[in-house]
């Protein structure tokens, strides 16, 4: 049997209140005059007396003021219906991703507007999760093809270099081997890295604090000039991962931050856990950097350091990603640099 449900009898503010989405309706001003319930959880706020009365773009970054102000006078003037992307300011300070669909909203022969919006922060954390994923991939599969073809005759070239050592013993022949020896390895550290699918290595439940804390202690010579900050919190939160790729991991990102100081300054090392995701911070208060080198990142042989090589970095975006896990770097140049590293929960 059908039902048929009069939709005169239907309560629509309590739909509109209910709603997952947030909702607002805004006048050509741009003044809020209501907002739902969800909009609290937006925006993290404690009472609507927060939002209702305020300015619609209060809430944006300033960046997207004068398009929204542009979009509002369409919606209301022409009748035009929008769908944009937009960041916006949490009460607590967080900067969050939305989707932002206006329409027309008619009320008592007045028009207004009618803001809907939805939180995309994490749906676009995974987009750029994957983004990542298809260029280390690439990178790595380009970059295993270039260290077979330099091996095989590098090993060569170093083999009839021992033959002539015992032949004709000579200072510039061993400098030659020993030059050698550095390249070999370095390919063999390139084979690592960008062949991670060939990592047979079992997983196993993790305890960050732990590793960390285990992975400091081989650094204590270094210490002498530079503080040591450790904030691990929530240990017992489960991890189940590959524990060696993450040691490798925590031990190039340490010592990355001591040469980035010169062995001067301080490093603070965080682990927190939030929203079902375990957080850790590795910071320091060296040279930074720039702006336009932070997206080259995890690329092999890219460095910001004179003697690098970059595939320390690249090991560490591969193993984060491997998990499904996600790496932020924020650097200012001449204060430092943190990486954030945030994992999905497996509690």
């Amino acid at each position: 049997m059908t039902l048929h449900i009069d939709s005169k009898k239907i309560d629509f503010h309590q739909l509109v209140e209910n709603s997952l989405n947030s909702i607002w309706i805004v006048n050509l001003e741009g003044e809020i005059l209501y907002c739902n319930r969800a909009s609290l959880s937006l925006l993290k706020l404690p009472s609507t007396n927060e939002i209702i009365s305020k300015c619609y773009w209060r809430f944006l970054l300033p960046d997207f003021h004068e398009e929204s102000k542009e979009r509002l006078k369409k919606v209301l003037e022409n009748k035009e219906i929008f769908r944009v992307e937009v960041q916006m300011v949490c009460g607590d300070g967080e900067i969050i991703d939305v989707e932002v669909i206006t329409n027309p909203f008619y009320l008592e022969n007045q028009i207004f507007a009618q803001v809907t919006m939805q939180n995309i922060t994490q749906r676009k954390l995974a987009e750029k999760l994957l983004n990542d994923n298809g260029k280390l991939v690439a990178v790595g599969q380009i970059a295993a093809g270039i260290a077979h073809e330099v091996k095989n005759p590098l090993t060569s070239v170093k083999g009839f270099l021992q033959l002539l050592k015992e032949v004709n013993s000579h200072p510039y022949i061993d400098i030659m081997d020993t030059e050698l020896t550095n390249a070999l390895n370095t390919i063999k550290d390139l084979l690592q890295v960008a062949k991670p699918d060939l990592h047979h290595e079992p997983a196993v439940p993790i305890d960050f604090c732990k590793e960390l804390d285990s992975i400091i202690s081989l650094f204590q010579d270094r210490f002498y000039d530079v503080e040591i900050e450790l904030d691990l919190k929530e240990s017992v939160t489960a991890f189940i991962g590959k524990r060696n790729l993450f040691q490798k991991a925590f031990f190039n990102l340490i010592k990355n931050a001591l040469e980035a100081m010169d062995n001067k300054g301080k490093i603070r090392i965080e682990h927190f856990v939030k929203d079902e995701w375990i957080h850790i911070k590795i910071s320091d208060t060296g040279m930074g950097i720039p702006e336009e080198k932070l997206q080259l990142l995890g690329t092999p042989f890219f460095s910001s350091k004179v003697d690098g090589t970059g595939l320390g970095l690249t090991q560490v975006y591969t193993t984060v990603h491997e998990h499904h896990g996600i790496i932020v770097v924020q650097s200012e140049v001449g204060k430092g640099t943190t990486f954030h590293i945030q994992l999905p929960s497996s509690s």
